[in-house]
């Protein structure tokens, strides 16, 4: 169907009466105004053509019985809610115009006209219903561009992720290689530090990237659970390195908490404070003092991140939170950042039913910003079991295994293979996902570390293959991904996947995780003697 005959539907005039002298006077007269218009015999033809596409509809007041307005009711109420169809109605006298309105209900737009209808005011009321149509039509279509915008934006950024967090994962091997092999003079151990600290930045700006888009479009599910903001906040000074990463900075922090239990996400809410943290880093000059306190302030758990920096202006603290905005005096500062991180913490503390707020007496007089979440009464949180990561795993990384490596990135590949070879365990690997099934058909590997993003046959094809292929047989497959959304990680672990790690892995995280499956496999030998 041509772009002509869409329009041409969609600018046309229904109309449905029941007598056919109304109807056919109707449309002669709007015919003879180069007015489109169609008959309909019934409700249903009426119905049926204006799913296809109509710019307004006649009817006589006859014609409203009650199945014919639930049949309208129902063919409106399935169209998007940019749609609102004028209605023009034929009405024998004044005195039943309220009743047909009151007939029509939420099918309320609707203009009233009474016979005998003059031919300049039903050509009037057509015109300016057809107007109004052809504008509903353009918030459609615009809606329609919008969405088009968002998915491709949303495959941009994951793409984008998958993207950084690929070079990302081979620096941070390559890091650790260095570690484990490299000198250990002080000046060594300072530049590997550095090159840490920012990785971990850029890591987290990736990642803010990704979830401001995910927040605004209401895609973040949170895990709640009972939470402590005080544990909260020592893990994100020590534990994520927030504490060092202000004193490199020439900044004196002081941290001033209390046990606050509260209801939330401890992920989302670690974000919500490093962002804060970072933040009053990037704006506060060396020498500066930063104040992070936690208490409970009657019936809420209060956060209090003030610092001595740039401070804001009365112009700008109204903004402060839009997405990409800058503090003015911070654009001559190399570390402005993205204007994400205050957005992101405004989005993630309205999904905990919180909300945020700035305060500054202006520029060059600090600020401080003021996070409110509601109290946990009654019930205290349970301590977080411990990770992977934090657990020690005595003896179990010296269990050697075989490993399957199946990554494109020939860094990542390469450095991966270096660091697990380190740890003593054997390794083979393969660049693509048809060479990774081959190879864990020949080797029959203990673990299977597969990229998602690999050329021709994804990973999660892969997955699904090797697990066809080994049947009852053990073996543990770990996704190693750069894309990181929850319908990725959904699509891994229904592909086959025990595990599904988001680039840049956390080499002591991924060290401990094979330790456990070396664990496994010792238990497994044991058992069988």
């Amino acid at each position: 169907m041509s772009e002509d005959e869409v329009w041409n539907l969609e600018d046309r005039i229904l109309v449905f009466t029941p007598t056919g002298r109304d109807a056919a006077l109707a449309c002669q007269l709007l015919a003879g105004a180069d007015l489109p218009c169609l008959s309909c015999p019934d409700e249903t033809a009426m119905c049926r053509e204006i799913e296809a596409g109509a710019g307004a509809a006649i009817l006589a007041e006859e014609a409203l019985l009650p199945w014919t307005v639930n049949a309208l009711r129902e063919v409106l109420r399935r169209q998007g809610p940019w749609s609102d169809l004028p209605l023009i109605v034929f009405t024998r006298a004044s005195e039943t115009n309220e009743e047909i309105l009151e007939t029509l209900g939420p099918l309320s737009n609707a203009t009233i006209l009474e016979r005998p209808v003059r031919m300049s005011t039903l050509l009037s009321a057509a015109k300016t219903a057809l107007r109004a149509r052809r504008r509903q039509y353009e918030v459609r279509d615009l809606l329609l561009r919008q969405n088009e915008a968002d998915r491709r934006k949303d495959e941009f950024l994951a793409m984008l992720g998958h993207e950084l967090r690929n070079p990302l994962a081979a620096i941070r091997n390559s890091l650790w290689v260095l570690d484990e092999v490299g000198a250990r003079g002080d000046q060594d151990l300072r530049q590997r530090e550095v090159i840490e600290r920012q990785t971990r930045h850029l890591v987290r700006m990736v990642d803010d990237l990704l979830d401001v888009s995910r927040v605004t479009l209401g895609k973040i599910i949170l895990k709640r659970q009972t939470v402590d903001l005080e544990e909260i906040i020592a893990r994100c000074l020590h534990e994520l390195g927030l504490a060092a990463l202000a004193a490199s900075h020439g900044l004196t922090l002081r941290v001033e908490t209390e046990p606050v239990v509260v209801d939330g996400d401890p992920v989302r809410l670690e974000q919500v404070i490093c962002n804060l943290v970072q933040n009053a880093i990037k704006y506060t000059p060396r020498g500066g003092r930063l104040t992070l306190t936690v208490r409970a302030e009657g019936n809420q758990g209060t956060i209090r991140m003030r610092d001595t920096g740039v401070g804001i202006t009365a112009e700008m603290l109204p903004q402060i939170f839009e997405p990409f905005t800058q503090v003015e005096s911070s654009r001559m500062r190399s570390e402005g950042g993205l204007g994400l991180g205050l957005p992101l913490v405004r989005g993630l503390v309205e999904l905990h039913g919180g909300r945020v707020e700035a305060q500054s007496d202006g520029p060059g007089q600090g600020s401080e910003f003021i996070v409110r979440f509601p109290l946990r009464t009654g019930k205290k949180p349970a301590r977080r079991s411990a990770s992977p990561c934090q657990s020690t795993a005595n003896g179990a990384e010296k269990v050697g295994l075989s490993i399957l490596v199946v990554e494109d990135n020939m860094d990542g590949r390469e450095s991966l293979r270096d660091l697990l070879e380190i740890w003593g365990h054997r390794v083979d690997l393969a660049e693509n996902g048809h060479e990774g099934v081959e190879q864990a058909l020949a080797v029959r590997p203990d673990v299977a570390l597969i990229d998602i993003g690999l050329p021709g046959m994804d990973g999660n094809e892969v997955a699904r293959r090797i697990r066809t292929a080994f049947g009852a047989d053990p073996l543990v497959l770990i996704a190693m991904t750069g894309y990181g959304q929850p319908d990725d990680r959904r699509r891994a672990l229904q592909a086959g996947f025990d595990s599904y790690l988001v680039k840049p892995v956390d080499p002591a995280y991924l060290s401990r995780l094979l330790g456990e499956v070396g664990q496994q496999i010792r238990r497994r030998e044991v058992s069988s003697l």
